[in-house]
Formats: C-alpha cells, structure tokens, sequence
C-alpha cells in the first residue's frame, strides 16, 4: 500500500481505529494519568476504547466552549464538560461512524450523571472543519455518484456547505484540543489542518494539542507502513516541525507544556515521544502610542519573542499599545512588569507607533516629566516581619 497517496492514508487510518472502536487495542495508546475524578462517570466502554497520548484537559476552564478533534469515543469530551461545567460547551469532531456511535451512545449516560448535557458529537474530518460530512451523506443520498458530471456536483455541493452550513464556525471556540490525531492526518493536509485550528478559534483563545514526535525526520520506507501509519508513527512531525506548523498558522505565545521524557516507541533508531503543545490566537490590537512600557523580568539574560522583538533583561521597553495588551495575558504574563503611564493616553489621542525596534522608554515618560512627588513608605513589607530591612 502506496500511503503516499492521501485517500489510503485515510483509509487506513479509519479501518484500524473502526476495528478499535470494537475491540481495544493497546497499541494504540500511551500511559496517560487521567484525573480519577472525572473517569467516574465515564463509562468502561467510553475508557477501554479511547485512545491518546496526554490529557489536554488538564488546561481548560469554566465556561469555555472547547472542540476536540478525533474526538474517538468521547474521553476527553465527557472530561471536558466536567471542567467546563453547565455554562461550558464541547464539541466532539470525529471521521469514524463506529467511534461516533460509540461516543453518542453513552452521551445520555454522562449528562444524566452530570445533571446537564453540554456535549455533542459531529462526523467531520479534522483538516476540513468547515465541511459537516452528514450532510454531505444525505446529499449523496439523494443525488448519487454516478458519473463525472454527478461528481463534480457532489464536490460543488461541498464547498456550499462549508459556506451556508459550517460544521463548525469561524472564531466560534474557545480552546480547541486534540489527543493523539494530528500525526494521523496525510503530510501534504498537515498545513489546512493548522489553518483550520487557527480558523475556528476566536481571537484570544488557543490550541492544547497532545501529540506523539519524532526526535528525527520519518524517512520514506517508514512513511508508506500502513500499521505504522495507522499507529500513530509514520505520520509524526519532527519536535521543530511540530512548533513549526503552528507558527506558520499564525499562532503566538507557542510553548510545549508537557514533553515526557520516555520514548512512547523507538522505530529504527527514530525515538517517538508524547507533548503537549499549548498556542494562542492574539487579538488584534493597533500599533499606538500610549506611553506604555515592559520589563522583561527573567530569567534569561535576553529573550526573542514571536514577532522578533530583542527584550534584554530588567530593561524598560517602549512598546505600542498591541504589544502591551499581549504581554499581559497568558502565556506571557509571568515574565513581564508592564507599567501604565501616570496619565493615560486615549486611543483616540494615541499617536501611530512601530515596535519592530525595540528602545528603551524613560521613567518619565510613564510617571511624567514633571513629577517630584516624595511620599512615605509604602506596605510593601512582609506582614509577617517586624520591618522591611
């Protein structure tokens, strides 16, 4: 088997995991500690039959609405929708019927044990989020293949309906997470499959992505293996490429948040091993002037972030009013002092201001030319100490 070509890739992928839908099949999985509180409620069948390799769960928050791609039978989704509780949503994105039945099975289950049901399943492919693949089933229904010219209508058909009915919508998540899938997807849609994640989610949200690597680039012979394929191998991005693809989507603030240090499985020498990559979609903001400055506070000497911005240690940086609300926000947060100035500049006033060099910012622009205050000592003290010396 060619796996070269995109359409076996595919079809190897969903053989093996309609066959795990029925069965358990250990291999395709790493040891993952869930939180055994919220496996409680989740049905046996539900557990034995998911599959992944980290638990991006572990990074949501109340209230979001979180997609999950190769959603399987649901684990992570019933997860989820304990973590994000009744003012949360989640969606499931599977291309697998034998998956999906088995996770909207037991859906009813874990709502009643919940109190609310907040979760839902949909039949899609991962790198083409736009298209609702039930849709397109009861079309073809109704309008069979049967030549070339019923063909090219069932494909214009599709691009309508990633128009008028998106399976799911342009910045419409919160968080979209994926647990071991984005290696199953064909090399040559690895790059809309990135756009796609960056597509959905709004401004502000972000990507938590569990997913198996490589330490080297997976050579030809081992990428035309359909079992290895299929298990979560062949279709591995190097550790670079991995953080590569979603800088290249238009992601910010790219961190590996969990990286284990044991290879999963060694294949030819080339070790595969499970990370955890979290990425931010930034608002947009506007290169203004606002007498805002930041402080890079360590701990490396200097630091280069997203847009190439040089930020030396302890110094204090004039910054555009787009950098300053980034900065303030996760995941960058922790690392910086930002520094409203004394008297606020509107946007409105706000001159026109570029950040790509980097200068320093005088104190006094933040607190004024004309300050001369002396004031008393403030509480900065530890309460717990008689005094601050």
């Amino acid at each position: 088997m060619n796996l070269k070509n995109p359409l076996r890739t595919e079809s190897a992928v969903k053989g093996r995991y309609a066959a795990a839908a029925k069965a358990p099949e250990a291999a395709l999985c790493c040891p993952v500690d869930y939180d055994p509180q919220f496996l409680k409620i989740i049905p046996r069948e539900v557990i034995e039959k998911d599959y992944g390799c980290g638990d991006p769960s572990r990074y949501l928050k109340p209230g979001e609405t979180v997609l999950d791609l190769g959603s399987g039978t649901g684990k992570i989704c019933f997860i989820a929708a304990q973590v994000v509780g009744p003012t949360g949503r989640v969606i499931g994105v599977d291309m697998t019927d034998d998956m999906l039945e088995v996770a909207r099975r037991n859906a009813p289950m874990v709502a009643e044990k919940l109190g609310y049901a907040n979760v839902e399943f949909h039949k899609g492919r991962i790198q083409d989020l736009a298209l609702d693949l039930e849709l397109l089933d009861r079309d073809l229904k109704e309008q069979p293949i049967t030549d070339a010219n019923t063909f090219l209508a069932a494909d214009e058909r599709a691009g309508e309906l990633r128009v008028r009915h998106p399976l799911v919508a342009k910045a419409s998540v919160d968080v979209v997470v994926s647990n071991c899938v984005l290696n199953l997807v064909e090399a040559r849609a690895k790059r809309q499959l990135f756009e796609e994640i960056f597509r959905v989610l709004r401004n502000g949200g972000r990507a938590v992505i569990s997913d198996i690597v490589a330490d080297e680039a997976v050579p030809a012979n081992l990428q035309n293996d359909p079992e290895l394929w299929s298990g979560c191998i062949s279709g591995a991005l190097t550790e670079e490429e991995f953080l590569h693809a979603f800088a290249e989507a238009g992601f910010y603030g790219i961190q590996i948040v969990k990286r284990d240090s044991t290879p999963w499985r060694t294949v030819a020498g080339i070790e595969f091993r499970a990370v955890t990559v979290a990425a931010y979609k930034c608002e947009p903001g506007l290169g203004l002037e606002r007498n805002q400055a930041v402080v890079y506070l360590g701990p490396f000497k200097e630091v280069v972030d997203d847009d190439n911005r040089r930020l030396k240690r302890g110094l204090r940086y004039a910054v555009s009013d787009q950098t300053y609300q980034r900065y303030q926000k996760e995941p960058y947060q922790q690392f910086f002092a930002c520094i409203d100035p004394a008297t606020p500049v509107t946007p409105e006033t706000a001159q026109p201001f570029d950040d790509s060099v980097m200068v320093l910012r005088h104190p006094r622009q933040t607190k004024g030319s004309d300050n001369r205050a002396t004031t008393a000592n403030s509480s900065c003290c530890d309460s717990k100490k008689d005094s601050c010396c």
